[in-house]
């Protein structure tokens, strides 16, 4: 029951609060130490095998040690009070989730896009993606967000939902430990899981940790969104024919999946500092990407989420 009420209290936080801009937040922890080590280890191996050896070690340490001092923080606060567990248990977990952040980003760029506002769109949208944003037109602004949106639907939102629920299930564990062990081999792999230098090796084990732990809730979020649009065999038709040319094993099934609900296509050549990458074309081009696309797959996402949510409450209440 208790973890019930951690879920749902936190549930609710990232919903009407998110991450509030200026407040502490434990990926800032994360990020701080994981700058630290991976400038320490690069200076210290020089060596392609010494750097996949300490690449691993860094993962090592930040994902079992986010989960290991969340578990220690929960018991602590139980042991001081009920009420105060249930507090800082639901504010750690709201962290891990990101639906509110990935609102307020679209928001962001699509409310001076709206405006005719083009420059403060391609700023805006600077903020949230890596590719070069300072010439892109209307429809590539709007190719971007979707993207966005749609990508990080599965490692920000219901990955750490699935890990929280499989905690919450687990005696002794709680739906902290696991979300924040999760979150930590996001930001890792955000960070640090780059095939370019100087990330190339210590970042190697990083990338591939965080496209195991996701491969499992990526193709859940798959499946449950398919149901959920009311034609479950066109979507994985769809996906099982574009997703699998994306080199992500996670990212192009989770883009993939909402533009064969929208009816759109996404995908195409992306510029990074001036080098353009192509990227596979997902979806059919049914419709030109609008801004209401963006809300329907928001939309998407948190249905998506409350429909886990609330399965997990009815198993953890009986």
């Amino acid at each position: 029951m208790l973890s019930a009420t951690v879920l749902i209290v936190a549930a609710i936080l990232d919903f009407l609060i998110g991450d509030p801009w200026g407040w502490p937040h434990p990926v800032q922890v994360m990020g701080w130490v994981i700058s630290r080590l991976s400038n320490f280890f690069l200076h210290l191996c020089h060596k392609p095998v010494t750097q996949r050896i300490v690449g691993i070690l860094l993962a090592l340490i930040l994902i079992i040690g986010s989960g290991g001092i969340g578990w220690f923080i929960v018991q602590l606060v139980r042991w001081l009070h009920p009420l105060l567990a249930i507090a800082i248990e639901s504010i750690l977990l709201a962290s891990c989730f990101a639906f509110r952040s990935l609102r307020n980003a679209a928001t962001d760029v699509l409310q001076p896009l709206t405006a005719k506002d083009l420059a403060v769109a391609q700023q805006n949208l600077s903020k949230y993606v890596g590719r070069d944003t300072q010439n892109l037109p209307e429809t590539e602004i709007l190719r971007a967000v979707l993207e966005t949106v749609t990508e990080n639907a599965t490692d920000g939102v219901t990955s750490p939902l699935f890990y929280a629920i499989l905690g919450a299930c687990i005696p002794g564990v709680g739906p902290v430990p696991l979300a924040l062990a999760y979150k930590a081999s996001s930001t890792l792999d955000s960070m640090v899981g780059y095939r370019e230098p100087p990330y190339t090796y210590i970042g190697w084990c990083s990338a591939r940790l965080e496209d195991c732990l996701t491969w499992l809730p990526c193709r859940l979020t798959v499946l449950t969104l398919g149901l959920l649009s009311g034609k479950p065999r066109d979507v994985w038709r769809i996906c099982r024919r574009d997703a699998i040319a994306d080199p992500s094993p996670n990212s192009g099934w989770s883009e993939c999946v909402y533009a064969a609900i929208l009816g759109v296509q996404m995908g195409g050549t992306n510029w990074y500092r001036g080098v353009p990458k192509p990227k596979p074309l997902l979806g059919d081009p049914i419709h030109p990407i609008q801004p209401s696309h963006i809300d329907q797959a928001l939309q998407l996402t948190r249905y998506c989420f409350l429909l886990w949510l609330g399965i997990a409450i009815a198993i953890l209440i009986n």
